[in-house]
């Protein structure tokens, strides 16, 4: 498996609050994270950061022997809301400071994906583009009950309202998605400041080209910033090409 990460502050924003990595392992576990602190709140580059920082410490003691992933990435995703939402109480300045938060967990071609708030993760192949995730936003609760279309979503004014983020809640429960890594084909975990900007057509065209890994994860993000670069903009784009440089 190969990977590249890309992080952009964009054109209007003067702090980047997304934070992205992947961290690897000796036993080839392998974990992508997405955390994009909440915009218009306090502190959002503190609160993805230490979602990020406490990821990666969790991830180093993991046992997959002695507890199953789900069990621990839900275990991580309530310690880690705990850990932001005493960090804002006692902290002047980040009250009311938030994130969302995606872990991928992969083992071998089976990735279990752990996911709060409305970044995303999209699955690529040479005949679809799947959106894995669900975002947690107030426009999907208009959609499911009808109120609106997914075209009126796009440009609805509560468009970026989170109904769901770690930190914000007393507790939280992450949704789960178990998925397949088939071969030739590609993982896409982004923040909105992306998937707001591209259409499935566009990733999916330039991921099958003939760029390298490197040239296609730049190409995304310069091209959301051409298309206004109003938020941050990061992705986490892993192939399991063989082929692929």
């Amino acid at each position: 498996m190969k990977f590249v990460v890309e992080t952009d502050v964009g054109l209007r924003r003067t702090v980047n609050e997304d934070r992205v990595d992947v961290f690897e392992r000796d036993d080839n576990r392998i974990l992508a994270v997405v955390a994009d602190g909440m915009g218009g709140h306090n502190a959002g580059d503190v609160a993805s950061e230490l979602a990020i920082t406490e990821l990666k410490k969790y991830f180093t003691t993991y046992n997959p022997t002695v507890i199953k992933a789900k069990d621990w990435l839900t275990y991580t995703f309530q310690s880690i809301n705990q850990s932001i939402a005493r960090h804002s109480a006692v902290n002047t300045g980040c009250e009311g400071m938030g994130t969302t938060l995606i872990a991928g967990l992969f083992h071998k071609n089976k990735c279990i994906i752990a996911h709060v708030g409305d970044s995303r993760v999209y699955q690529i192949t040479k005949e679809n583009v799947k959106q894995i995730t669900r975002d947690h936003s107030y426009v999907n609760i208009l959609i499911d009950s009808g109120e609106i279309s997914e075209e009126q979503a796009k440009t609805h004014p509560n468009k970026n309202l989170l109904m769901k983020a770690i930190g914000t809640e007393q507790t939280i429960q992450p949704d789960f998605y178990d998925v397949e890594f088939v071969p030739n084909s590609y993982f896409l975990f982004c923040t909105d400041g992306l998937s707001n900007k591209l259409s499935k057509s566009f990733i999916q065209a330039l991921l099958y080209s003939d760029k390298t890994l490197q040239e296609k994860g730049k190409e995304l993000v310069e091209e959301a910033i051409q298309s206004g670069g109003e938020d941050n903009i990061s992705l986490i784009l892993l192939s399991n090409h063989e082929e692929e440089v």
